[in-house]
């Protein structure tokens, strides 16, 4: 996400809750931005130089929370508009945190993992003093792994001891905790039912086309499809199937596993687009996979009632006008896909305490913050007739304000 479009939703929130200009340039700007170079041996024998940035937003309301991403794309404005959503994110479902983000610009799958281990570990090299567990903890996000948390933590170490929350997002066998992997989709599919109801639809035969099948994708999918939803399209980077009278979910999450992740060869559907995906007939749309894939070009064309947002910024703020004034629903994904951050709260709860909760526990916690924040997004959009993106940033965006005054400018 642009900090563009961060910052357009932050304004209507702003105005909304009727912020000083003083107020808003200190909400706004980064507590630090860091850029960093990154000279690793590769396997060749020959010096590559990588550049890692990190940005750490706001901290009123705790240490700074965020994931890190590898990807070719990265660059400082991306990572500056990532870390100001999760300012607002960690501050709509409640968690003690503030925001940051992180990246490196290069393209793992062209990476070997001697290769990605050397530069993980270069960069916290680069950026030690600067993050920790009261001050800002990475997490894994597109393109990082469980592994890779196991290497920042254990580098961390050589610097400043034993300190198994300076990171989140770890192995269950590394001090990470069950649960975490499957977290952003539980919530993604337990908010799905949380709207579903309030809009008076039982979940069986509720019709989902779902693009993307990774992390969070296939998650949200089994999830909902033990709730007897009907999935009459599901999309991945290769393309997408479609079955109005169902795919088989349990098949083709079978088949992703055999094949590396991934539903090329699957037969079991009908082939489409996914740009075609987006415009399928259905009662709800979950975009799971890239940002801005629903622009002001192809809005139009979206015949689901309801989006959810499991993907960072799918929806353009041209788009979100169009849906607004279509009367289509969007579940933000400040708060659709903050299943994330929160069991990374848990996890970091717990390696403070040197304690670990069983699956059941994370769960129910999970759903309890969840749904909690639901109903008062709910609410404050009900109260103040705004969008339900709107609401989420005003609850946000208030929550942070608010501790920034109580706090003051010692």
């Amino acid at each position: 996400m642009s900090a563009d479009a961060t910052r357009i939703y932050f304004d209507r929130a702003a105005n909304e809750l009727d912020l000083s200009d003083a107020m808003r340039r200190l909400l706004l700007t980064a507590r630090r931005e860091v850029q960093v170079q990154i000279p690793v041996e590769l396997d060749t024998g020959e010096m590559a130089t990588f550049i890692g940035y990190r940005v750490q937003h706001n901290n009123a309301r705790g240490p700074m929370k965020g994931g890190l991403r590898y990807h070719p794309q990265v660059d400082l404005d991306e990572v500056r508009g990532l870390a100001a959503l999760m300012t607002w994110k960690t501050a709509v479902v409640n968690i003690p945190y503030g925001g940051a983000k992180g990246g490196i610009a290069l393209d793992p799958t062209k990476r070997s993992t001697r290769e990605l281990e050397r530069i993980t570990r270069r960069f916290v090299d680069s950026i030690h003093d600067l993050f920790g567990p009261d001050v800002d903890i990475p997490a894994p996000d597109m393109g990082t792994t469980a592994e890779m948390m196991a290497w920042i933590m254990n580098q961390y170490g050589k610097y400043h001891g034993f300190s198994p929350a300076c990171v989140t997002g770890k192995p269950v066998e590394y001090h990470g905790i069950p649960g975490r992997e499957e977290a952003t989709g539980r919530g993604v599919g337990a908010l799905t039912l949380k709207i579903l109801s309030r809009r008076g639809r039982q979940a069986p035969g509720t019709r989902i086309a779902l693009q993307g099948f990774g992390n969070v994708g296939t998650f949200t999918a089994r999830f909902l499809h033990d709730a007897e939803c009907r999935f009459v399209a599901i999309g991945d980077a290769d393309g997408a199937f479609h079955r109005p009278d169902g795919l088989d979910v349990p098949q083709m999450l079978k088949f992703a596993q055999a094949h590396s992740g991934r539903l090329e060869g699957y037969t079991g559907g009908d082939r489409m687009t996914n740009e075609e995906l987006l415009a399928v007939d259905c009662d709800v749309l979950i975009p799971a996979a890239l940002g801005g894939v629903l622009t002001g070009t192809n809005a139009a064309a979206v015949k689901a009632p309801l989006i959810i947002e499991a993907a960072n910024a799918p929806v353009t703020p041209d788009a979100d006008a169009v849906f607004d004034s279509a009367g289509i629903t969007v579940l933000p994904d400040i708060l659709a896909n903050a299943g994330g951050v929160t069991a990374s709260w848990f996890e970091w709860v717990q390696n403070r305490q040197h304690y670990q909760w069983g699956i059941n526990r994370v769960r129910q916690e999970l759903d309890q913050i969840l749904g909690s924040a639901f109903e008062q997004v709910w609410q404050l959009a009900q109260e103040r007739k705004v969008s339900l993106r709107t609401a989420a940033y005003m609850l946000g965006v208030g929550r942070v304000g608010r501790a920034t005054v109580l706090g003051g400018i010692g």
